[in-house]
């Protein structure tokens, strides 16, 4: 299937990393800002900051995250461990002739973003972050938290634990599920305020349960929906999902940096109707301790948590006005 025509000018490599090899896109000369996608995208969710970034002055390069799209799908689920998924950002830096990067992330993209900058201050000058807020790690177990949620119900990172099992859900039909799914959490389309909550599934039941049925959000045109469902239904969810299995090898993987805030400028940038966000609201709060270098956080009133595809003229200016006032 041929892609939309925002996409044509973009060029597509392999490059050896630690994963084996990673998939990315790239477009434009200049500074490099790594943009890393979320849960369940890949490159393509970046389709509309590519040419922007590109216009601006920048070399915009969107991975497919090991696991996902044309990049290596390591057989083990601790392959996905968080620490494994910066080695893959380093090495693509590496890769690219690049001594820096501003590393950009949405959703999972941005807790692998902010990770990345954590951990490899050094590699990673400056740090943007979509829809879901830093927490610096540490705390209580992440499998002990996510079972106390929901009560009588279960919370989806809880129900996406079992190797297989969410699987059984979504493969039989990657598209219906993915329209679901990018509806229940699109602005537009997601369920009415009092309707069962799509983030938590009934015992014995399924996520599709709660997905709104029967209109796609104004962001995701058929084809879209096509691309994404056309990669997935190629690769399967195996390697999506395994991010969420490693969360507690996450915990104790970086205990060295339990608690450290990161330093370098950053950015956030919020739905105002995500819940990725307004769970979350503390730690926004808690930003002049956990990002001191935060340059400005926004709150877009009336979006969803697909916010780079919902947005996306607002987020291209969001982002094209911090990389200029970057230093160097």
């Amino acid at each position: 299937m041929s892609q939309p025509s925002l996409t044509t000018d973009v060029t597509h490599r392999l490059v050896s990393t630690p994963a084996g090899r990673t998939h990315l896109v790239e477009q434009g000369t200049g500074p490099l800002v790594l943009l890393v996608h979320g849960f369940p995208e890949f490159w393509y969710s970046w389709r509309h900051q590519l040419p922007a970034l590109a216009a601006a002055g920048y070399r915009a390069v969107a991975i497919d995250v090991r696991g996902y799209g044309r990049s290596s799908r390591p057989a083990p689920v601790s392959a996905y461990r968080m620490l494994e998924l910066v080695a893959d950002n380093v090495a693509v830096v590496e890769a690219l002739g690049a001594e820096t990067a501003v590393i950009v992330g949405h959703d999972w993209g941005s807790t692998i973003a902010a990770n990345s900058a954590l951990t490899r201050p050094d590699v990673f000058r400056a740090v943007g972050l979509l829809s879901v807020p830093y927490t610096p790690p540490g705390g209580p177990r992440p499998s002990e938290v996510f079972a106390q949620l929901g009560g009588d119900e279960e919370f989806y990172v809880s129900y996406f634990q079992a190797p297989g099992r969410a699987e059984a859900e979504i493969e039989p039909d990657v598209r219906g599920w993915l329209a679901g799914f990018y509806a229940a959490l699109s602005a537009d389309t997601m369920p009415a305020p009092g309707a069962p909550d799509p983030h938590f599934v009934s015992r014995g039941g399924t996520l599709r349960d709660r997905f709104p049925a029967g209109r796609l959000p104004a962001w995701l045109s058929d084809d879209d929906l096509a691309v994404y469902a056309e990669e997935f239904e190629r690769t399967g969810m195996s390697g999506a999902l395994n991010r969420y299995r490693n969360m507690d090898r996450d915990w104790e993987d970086l205990a060295a940096f339990h608690g450290r805030p990161i330093t370098q400028p950053s950015l956030f940038l919020g739905g105002a109707l995500d819940a990725s966000t307004t769970w979350l609201t503390a730690a926004i709060h808690a930003y002049p301790a956990t990002l001191p270098g935060l340059v400005a956080s926004h709150i877009l009133d009336g979006c969803g948590h697909w916010i780079q595809q919902e947005r996306r003229d607002q987020v291209n200016r969001i982002l094209t006005d911090w990389l200029a006032a970057l230093p160097g």
